[in-house]
């Protein structure tokens, strides 16, 4: 590894456990994870494994029973919940299984959104090379029941990208995909980790998907292994 990496978003000592009735259910397991600048990493789990609850922790999503999360030199667990949401629109992405598109608005509106609920300047030249990278130049007026079910992450993956955040956090981005249309969304990741050096993290339960990327991590009920 290159040793001028820096890590950009680190685990330390975190848990998360959930109340079950008269039991306790202990989604993560005193989890220690570092993910450097610029790479391109899974991981890899079966459901219920806790990867999604992981990933939703390191983009500050959710707080955990115990532990902290760092975002660069930032404390997640030690903020607010509006400074967090600050934290998240400006320097990470999330791209999930389900779009999460609003219906009423169109491509071009979804794909801006972030922008100016940052109350930024949209940079329509960034923003045309995204769609013209994801194949979306033809496609900025529909709204999105007038796309497939490819059309329609590459919109989500688009939106991600538009605040030029640090990090992209995808969470089964292909899990609602055919085989063919999973493979364009992972090549089009790739590209994109290429072109504009973004550090990715993707959680999956597809090993084919993980194998795309440059480390891949392991997850089972609640910990995290790693293969040599």
């Amino acid at each position: 590894m290159n040793n001028s990496m820096r890590t950009q978003l680190k685990a330390v000592n975190l848990t998360k456990e959930y109340p079950m009735g008269s039991h306790t259910v202990h989604a993560l397991q005193t989890i220690n994870l570092n993910i450097d600048e610029g790479t391109f990493v899974s991981i890899v789990g079966t459901s219920g494994s806790g990867k999604s609850t992981l990933l939703h922790l390191l983009g500050g999503l959710d707080k955990p029973t115990s532990g902290d999360v760092y975002l660069g030199n930032i404390r997640l667990t030690d903020t607010t919940d509006k400074e967090l949401s600050k934290i998240r629109r400006e320097h990470i992405g999330f791209v999930f299984q389900k779009f999460c598109l609003i219906q009423e608005l169109n491509v071009m509106e979804n794909i801006l959104l972030p922008v100016l609920l940052s109350n930024k300047t949209p940079d329509y030249n960034y923003v045309h090379t995204l769609c013209d990278l994801l194949g979306l130049t033809e496609r900025t007026s529909h709204l999105p029941y007038e796309l497939s079910g490819g059309q329609q992450q590459r919109v989500a993956i688009a939106r991600a990208l538009s605040n030029d955040p640090q990090i992209i956090l995808c969470d089964e981005p292909t899990g609602n995909l055919d085989k063919k249309t999973r493979n364009e969304v992972i090549d089009l990741l790739k590209q994109i980790h290429k072109e504009f050096r973004k550090t990715i993290l993707i959680v999956t339960h597809d090993p084919d998907i993980a194998e795309s990327t440059e480390r891949i991590i392991h997850m089972e009920d609640g910990y995290l292994y790693e293969t040599p």
